[in-house]
């Protein structure tokens, strides 16, 4: 095996690692999963995955010397994201599901591509990611196109490794249709949504 080759086989298994792992981004979409379906919960997914691509791809190309100029920039970031965390942990302990057709009632909505691509910006755990990858496998020297295409292939190990969360709560989905079991699972979530940024606060 070359030098390269083993370098993009530590690339995809770093992905799949903190992919496959709880966070928030898991977490939520588990529970969108339950609450709305795979296909309402698609635009979800989809603004994780690019919105981290474009995250990766910044950092890629040097806004992580930005970080280290201004440290105080990345606890301003902290603390926004704690705060949209709340405000998102909110959101699934209090969703309903989407009504069938033709039927009419009180809902949520799943969160939207535009929503989950902002929510990668103040995700502390995500920039944490983004930056230990970018300082531990992106060679110094390495050129525009090659450090492309290793956010690339982190961004396609990361799609359906997180799509498998969503895939386990549209399989929950069966068990939780009880209200009562889905309120109690939908206020587990947002509990556990705020356990997974407490470490990172501190950090």
């Amino acid at each position: 095996m070359s030098e390269q080759e083993a370098l993009i086989y530590s690339i995809a298994t770093f992905s799949l690692a903190t992919s496959l792992t709880p966070g928030p981004n898991n977490l939520m979409l588990l529970a969108s999963g339950v609450n709305f379906g795979f296909r309402r919960s698609l635009p979800h997914v989809l603004g994780v995955s690019i919105g981290f691509l474009v995250m990766l791809v910044a950092i890629g190309f040097g806004l992580n010397s930005l970080f280290q100029a201004v440290p105080a920039i990345y606890q301003v970031m902290k603390v926004l994201g704690f705060a949209y965390l709340l405000y998102l942990a909110w959101g699934v302990a209090t969703s309903k599901p989407l009504p069938a057709p033709g039927q009419q009632g009180v809902h949520s909505s799943p969160l939207s591509f535009w929503g989950a691509l902002a929510f990668q910006w103040v995700n502390p755990k995500a920039w944490l990611i983004a930056v230990s990858f970018s300082s531990n496998y992106l060679p110094q020297q390495a050129s525009p196109l090659f450090v492309f295409f290793c956010c690339l292939l982190v961004s396609v190990v990361n799609l359906p490794s997180i799509g498998v969360w969503l895939w386990m709560g549209t399989r929950l989905e069966r068990v939780l249709r009880d209200p009562a079991r889905r309120k109690i699972f939908n206020w587990v979530m947002a509990l556990l949504l705020l356990a997974s940024m407490l470490p990172v606060l501190w950090l």
